[in-house]
């Protein structure tokens, strides 16, 4: 009996060491509404439970401020966020190291550690900044390729009514930046309001001209500009930071899995513009569900089996 008793206990603690090899833990995974959040937030959460991680699923939690309020707070522990909204968050939008990919991710990755104990990931090379993009039919007609040429088509008072979210709208980052560096503005009803901040929905309103909506504001990755016919206008005046994809995450959470960077920093090293700009398509174009497009990319790409 003393026998079997012992030979059971070894058994048990044996299951218990080989179950404690395989859990590792739980990560809460956070992204922004927009499809590429969506996108690069699936893509973390589907390497972590392949991994052994018991993820819990926030993709698609809110706008920036949400976000960003969620993961300082301890909320979540890791999202995507984007190198150039340091300039923001820090307050140094006059600062030229942002318009620099390699100076302005050193510098969010120096300012967040500092201040809220969040470390930057590797970015990917792509750079998705906030852009205007409009119809091509008024590119054509209007003769507009800058943000300069239409600054002056407004100023003339050309027909012009853009679809953006509230952030575009209000945010110095964005539409606020474009009216101070090219003297113009617009009339409250020169815009249409969306919720939340998926380019998607912005650009069909411009490409179906809901509302007489003829432009909508748009990011550098966007899959979905060449099927709605859509033409993004030269920040000729290099008024927007750079914009590249990376994973953050909380410091104590990195401590705890020091081997993150291992497991996520190759995938967004493999993320150029083009793969994002083709992976964004095929959910916005093609009606792809997001987790369903990055398991794909993951598995073609040999990270998750």
């Amino acid at each position: 009996m003393k026998l079997s008793k012992i030979l059971v206990t070894l058994l048990i603690l044996s299951a218990t060491v080989i179950s404690c090899g395989t859990q590792k833990g739980s990560i809460v995974v956070g992204s922004k509404m927009d499809t590429e959040g969506a996108l690069l937030g699936n893509m973390i959460k589907l390497v972590l439970e392949q991994k052994g991680y018991s993820v819990v699923d926030k993709i698609q939690l809110g706008g920036t401020p949400i976000v960003r309020k969620a993961i300082i707070s301890g909320e979540i522990d890791l999202y995507p966020e984007y190198t150039g909204n340091g300039a923001f968050f820090f307050n140094e939008a006059e600062n030229p190291v942002w318009k620099d990919a390699s100076k302005a991710y050193a510098r969010v990755k120096e300012l967040d550690l500092a201040k809220n104990n969040l470390v930057w990931l590797q970015p990917a090379s792509a750079n998705n900044t906030w852009a205007i993009a409009v119809r091509k039919d008024l590119a054509a007609n209007a003769g507009l390729k800058t943000l300069s040429d239409l600054a002056s088509y407004v100023n003339k008072g050309g027909g012009f009514k853009l679809a953006g979210s509230e952030e575009f709208v209000n945010s110095p980052a964005a539409l606020p930046a474009f009216y101070q560096a090219y003297g113009f503005t617009l009339k409250p009803e020169q815009l249409l309001i969306l919720s939340g901040g998926n380019t998607a929905t912005t650009e069909k309103a411009a490409s179906e001209g809901t509302d007489g909506v003829n432009a909508a504001m748009a990011y550098g990755t966007d899959g979905q500009l060449a099927a709605f016919q859509l033409f993004v206008l030269e920040d000729d005046k290099n008024v927007q930071p750079v914009y590249q994809p990376a994973p953050v995450v909380r410091k104590a959470v990195l401590e705890k899995y020091p081997e993150l960077p291992k497991l996520l920093d190759p995938i967004f090293q493999k993320l150029d513009l083009v793969t994002l700009q083709t992976l964004n398509a095929r959910i916005v174009v093609e009606g792809k569900i997001p987790e369903d497009v990055a398991r794909e990319w993951l598995k073609a790409a040999g990270f998750i089996k």
